[in-house]
């Protein structure tokens, strides 16, 4: 089943769109007598999309663009049968998408064209690059050095392609802190407050933001742009505080962000930036989501009222929290545009379904009970972007379902088949493939130091059957996902089905380890010593598909840093071998990592650092 239709019958704006599409899906296609006509309509009172197929024909009313490429996704899913009428509602003015492209890798764009491609069918008409020094900056060749950064060239190609489809592309950048990357550079020093933070009040500081707000202006047709300055606990405790001395954090914020409101105007731009520190300097643990929170009045009289608030959330499950925290920020004068989160970090190596799930529903809920018309979703790579990104796309389509379900539930056989049809893989085994997640942080045990292990010490304090049970859950999860252990496109199962092989040998050989060990088995120890010998190689195929799966979405930059861990790793279980080997022979009797135990539960980041060694920060 194919459809089709004819330019001169096909309102202009929507043109280009089909046209981009038909080059990624084979069912549409222009002036194909074979095909099923297709005739847009446009109906500026339309609250979302309604498409019926009748007399042979595809008929699709619209408001928006949106709503029309919805609609598509709808026919090419086989949503919509003959004699049926199918109506959605999108609430959303802006609903959007951003992606990670600075915590170490930084995807292609001919990758996230194809991306472009897919949201657009689910109902996306938004899409933020989030770029803090992966970007090129005129006169700045030390800006996003060895990161991969994308080109003037790259952006406006970007842009094009997203202007085609009806999508507005957003750039997204940092101008006050997380640019701990670019102040590895000694021509950034001058202006390090501290590691990650910009000097406020140094002149350099506001040149250099005025070059990159004038890329932005250059390369984005969108007026409007995301300046970030989230987290910046530390503003003004470094090098500021050392030539001025100590100023509230409030003040020196907004007349940060006033100057920078400023450089916007200047290139005609119109900033967003997250509202997070509004909250955290307005209570004593700096807790963005205290309830105590008090801002002061002359804070929020000085907020500049160009500059949007960008309220991020990705962990509540209340409901009423949600709109609760919504009408803080609208009491501060501001409508929000919201930010939830689709779960590609916290030490995931797959999308982590069960997070959205719990996550996402009441957040867009809360938007539509309080009237909240621009919402978008996250997808973060904190700790080196080591998940598989294209798994995120359930995700988004998921949310895309949820937002254009009305009042009503998401039902998952609609999504699949919409799923299926638009990203073209199985809904079912990218789900299946979270429920290794749900009881174990994957990212903190394949890091684990074999010797120290100080994921596995910890997490042992749940029980004597823990390890058991988890191990229990990998066979399972193994056999579900024999189906796709040779897939590696569009969604790449056969790396995570290595991966899981890997973190199954660990839980095998630890829990074989642990008894040999407090027994003194010299014969278990024995095999347990060739066994560690072994385990290079399975971290072997582990490099193997992280570079596969890393190489056909994201620029190389970036994977030395997956390549450097997974090398130390292979050194490890060799050293683990040696100690074996020299416990068995009397050389020495005993290996104090081993000895020592975790004597109480700890919180533990899922950051590498924080499990290959205790003497690092």
């Amino acid at each position: 089943m194919t459809f089709c239709w004819q330019q001169e019958q096909t309102p202009e704006t929507l043109i280009p769109a089909l046209r981009v599409l038909a080059a990624q899906y084979d069912v549409l296609r222009e002036s194909d007598p074979a095909g099923i006509p297709l005739a847009f309509h446009q109906e500026d009172d339309l609250d979302g999309p309604v498409v019926a197929r009748e007399d042979g024909r595809a008929v699709v009313r619209y408001a928006t663009p949106a709503h029309a490429l919805r609609a598509l996704g709808s026919l090419i899913s086989g949503l919509v049968h003959e004699g049926e009428t199918v109506r959605e509602q999108l609430p959303f003015s802006s609903f959007g998408v951003m992606i990670d492209c600075s915590r170490n890798a930084v995807m292609k764009p001919d990758h996230i064209k194809r991306w472009m491609n897919q949201l657009a069918l689910l109902g996306y008409n938004t899409v933020m690059l989030y770029t803090e020094d992966t970007y090129a900056l005129p006169e700045e060749p030390y800006f996003g050095y060895l990161r991969g950064r994308y080109t003037t060239e790259d952006l406006q190609d970007l842009d094009r392609h997203a202007a085609a489809l009806a999508i507005e592309l957003i750039g997204c950048i940092q101008t006050l802190g997380h640019l701990e990357t670019m102040f590895k550079w000694s021509p950034y020093w001058e202006i390090k407050d501290t590691p990650s933070i910009l000097l406020v009040d140094h002149e350099r500081t506001y040149a250099l933001i005025d070059k990159m707000l004038a890329q932005h202006a250059r390369v984005y047709r969108s007026r409007r742009i995301h300046i970030g300055m989230d987290e910046t606990h530390d503003l003004g405790r470094g090098r500021f505080m050392d030539l001025f001395g100590h100023e509230r954090g409030y003040t020196l914020f907004n007349r940060h962000l006033a100057r920078v409101v400023e450089l916007c105007k200047k290139h005609g731009l119109q900033p967003m930036l997250w509202s997070d520190m509004y909250f955290r300097m307005g209570n004593p643990t700096h807790d963005y989501y205290a309830p105590e929170t008090r801002i002061p009045d002359d804070v929020k009289q000085a907020i500049p009222a160009e500059a949007q608030l960008v309220y991020w959330d990705y962990y509540h499950e209340d409901q009423g929290f949600y709109e609760d925290w919504i009408q803080r920020h609208r009491h501060l004068g501001h409508d929000p545009i919201m930010a939830s989160g689709i779960w590609t970090w916290g030490g995931h190596f797959w999308y982590a379904h069960h997070k959205t799930l719990a996550n996402v529903p009441p957040c867009v809920r809360a938007c539509k009970r309080t009237g909240v018309k621009e919402l978008f979703f996250t997808l973060w790579g904190d700790d080196g972007a080591y998940c598989e990104f294209d798994s995120a796309l359930a995700g988004l389509a998921y949310a895309a379902e949820l937002a254009a379900s009305g009042d009503g539930p998401v039902h998952e056989k609609t999504l699949a088949q919409r799923f299926n049809a638009v990203c073209g893989t199985d809904w079912d085994l990218v789900i299946q493939a979270d429920g290794i997640q749900t009881d174990i942080n994957p990212a903190s045990l394949f890091w684990d130091d074999p010797l120290l292990g100080i994921y596995w010490k910890n997490e042992c304090l749940k029980g004597p059957e823990h390890w058991t049970r988890v191990l229990r859950q990998f066979n399972r999860a193994l056999r579900r996902l024999k189906a796709g252990r040779d897939q590696e496109e569009p969604i790449d199962f056969a790396h995570w089905c290595v991966a899981t092989k890997y973190l199954r040998a660990i839980i095998t050989f630890r829990l074989a380890l642990d008894t040999a060990y407090a027994t003194r088995d010299t014969t278990a120890l024995a095999k347990l010593q060739g066994q560690a010998r072994r385990m290079p190689r399975l971290l072997e195929d582990c490099n193997q598909s992280f570079r596969r799966q890393w190489m056909r979405r994201n620029r190389p930059e970036g994977f030395e840093t997956i390549q450097n861990r997974i090398g130390a790793r292979k050194q490890r279980w060799l050293e683990l071998a040696t100690r074996i080997d020299e416990l068995i022979a009397g050389h020495i009797d005993s290996i104090p990592e081993l000895d020592e135990e975790s004597t109480h539960p700890l919180t533990l980041y899922t950051r590498w650092r924080d499990v290959v060694s205790g003497g690092i920060g």
